[in-house]
């Protein structure tokens, strides 16, 4: 299950934890919405907190549960309990467990890294996925650490599932980004927000107007 867009890129905001937020920013247009399931974060949510959104948001809005190495029972309760139509792994998952989500009809987002494992020469493992996200892995935390990298490298993804772009994204480096490696999809957080969690809406619609110029 994809939806692509032959006139942009899908729109992925990341990290919300309010549903007033979520609801803001898919109103300006964001494709999909994302949901942090893990505990380091600090755009961490409970199963209460994302079912609160997840029933905040329009029903075309895709709802994308984040998980970093975690069991199938684990993503599966918040998938059924949180109503989540997407799963975003972005650890160091085998392929089989991205196998086994997409045939539970989810969209499958798999993380892949320009700094780390699994890294871009890794892609044709995990064909099953709906999407590549691809960023440079390097930081504290699993995600982009708001660190800009050279977006031009995804072109050594050697794949035939779309390419979704993260890592570092702001609307000031958008439209160059997008540019570079040409994606499928596009997936920010950090540069969008006003504190952790809380989306700066100016932001955010600077941001999609931004895409749908480039």
């Amino acid at each position: 299950m994809t939806i692509i867009s032959n006139h942009r890129p899908l729109i992925k905001i990341c990290g919300l934890t309010r549903p007033d937020n979520a609801l803001a920013c898919a109103h300006a247009g964001a494709d999909a919405i994302g949901l942090v399931f893990f505990e380091k974060s600090p755009r961490n949510v409970s199963i209460e907190q994302a079912r609160a959104v997840t029933r905040a948001l329009p029903s075309h809005t895709l709802t994308c549960g984040v998980f970093v190495n975690e069991s199938l029972p684990f993503i599966m309760e918040r998938v059924e309990k949180c109503n989540l139509t997407a799963v975003q792994l972005h650890g160091q998952e085998p392929p089989e467990l991205v196998e086994t989500l997409a045939k539970e009809k989810l969209l499958v987002i798999k993380a892949l890294f320009a700094a780390k494992k699994p890294d871009f020469s890794d892609a044709n493992l995990y064909s099953a996925a709906s999407f590549c996200l691809v960023e440079y892995g390097k930081g504290v935390l699993p995600g982009g650490n708001a660190e800009a990298w050279d977006y031009g490298l995804s072109a050594r993804l050697n794949t035939s599932n779309p390419l979704m772009l993260a890592g570092g994204l702001s609307p000031e480096n958008i439209a160059e980004a997008i540019c570079l490696a040409n994606p499928k999809a596009v997936d920010v957080s950090s540069g969008v927000e006003k504190t952790p969690g809380l989306k700066d809406m100016k932001k955010v619609k600077s941001f999609i107007r931004q895409i749908k110029s480039a």
